[in-house]
């Protein structure tokens, strides 16, 4: 299956490059719009190391001396240009869980995926870690290496997660590894991902790994899974099949909230709530 994959891949990156040759939107002009709303509210952004690949972050407060760290991980962002053609930076261009985190008063970081915020021809970098691997082993432990190296060891520190969209997937699969995580939340995440592209006739990410389909978080971990009652991109049935394997943790559906309305808005209040 392995070889099937890269081999997947290898056509993949012959289509970015139609995509790159026909005009797709500047990685520079993404890339400045998001350094400056982490600069309008006062977020340092750097750089740290995971397995392979290079992490962009933002960071809020003093991660050292904090007891607490709310770590954000964002959407998909831009994986695909149409149903047919990829993106040749699949780098969000309005980054909902960096809105989120700018209203969050807590010590807090905001951790890129491989590949995004980045020029995508950076080393190692191919198509399939934003399409069909977004969710793959090795995403998920670059991913926790680069928290592992940007966090300053404390023992008596603990994490809370948060993912939107498919940041809650990987949310869900980085607490299974990351030291120190004891509560979660999901905004509107497809944490079925095979529910979730047979619903909208999408190929399945094989090569991704599906939080349905793997044993619940231990139950020290408190969770939270926040989703839209209008959301159309995931909507509540998709997770049928994950809430039925985990039936222990708390899930709240918001009348009036779709996809992305209107979780900034409310965010300060719903963080209350959880703490």
């Amino acid at each position: 299956m392995q070889p099937l994959i890269r081999a997947f891949a290898g056509a993949l990156l012959a289509v970015i490059w139609i995509c790159a040759l026909t005009g797709c939107a500047s990685h520079a002009d993404t890339q400045s719009s998001l350094d400056a709303l982490a600069a309008t509210h006062g977020l340092e952004s750097a750089l740290a190391p995971g397995t392979r690949f290079q992490h962009v972050l933002y960071r809020q407060g003093d991660l050292a001396a904090a007891p607490r760290i709310h770590l954000y991980l964002e959407g998909d962002g831009r994986p695909w240009d149409t149903r047919h053609r990829i993106a040749s930076d699949p780098t969000p261009r309005d980054p909902l869980a960096l809105r989120l985190m700018a209203r969050d008063p807590m010590a807090a970081l905001y951790l890129g995926r491989p590949c995004y915020h980045q020029r995508p021809q950076s080393s190692g970098c191919t198509p399939w870690l934003w399409t069909h691997g977004r969710y793959s082993q090795e995403v998920v432990e670059s991913m926790v290496a680069a928290v592992t190296h940007s966090l300053p060891h404390d023992e008596r520190r603990r994490i809370t997660l948060i993912g939107y969209s498919g940041g809650g997937v990987l949310a869900m699969l980085m607490a299974e590894r990351l030291a120190g995580v004891d509560s979660l939340v999901t905004i509107a995440a497809n944490l079925d991902i095979d529910a979730w592209s047979d619903h909208h006739g999408y190929s399945r990410l094989v090569g991704s790994l599906n939080p349905a389909e793997r044993r619940p978080l231990e139950a020290s971990i408190r969770q939270l899974h926040l989703i839209g009652a209008r959301d159309d991109r995931v909507p509540p049935e998709t997770i049928r099949r994950f809430r039925s394997w985990n039936p222990r943790v708390s899930y709240k559906v918001m009348p009036g909230f779709d996809h992305r309305c209107c979780w900034v808005e409310a965010w300060p209040s719903l963080l209350t709530e959880f703490r």
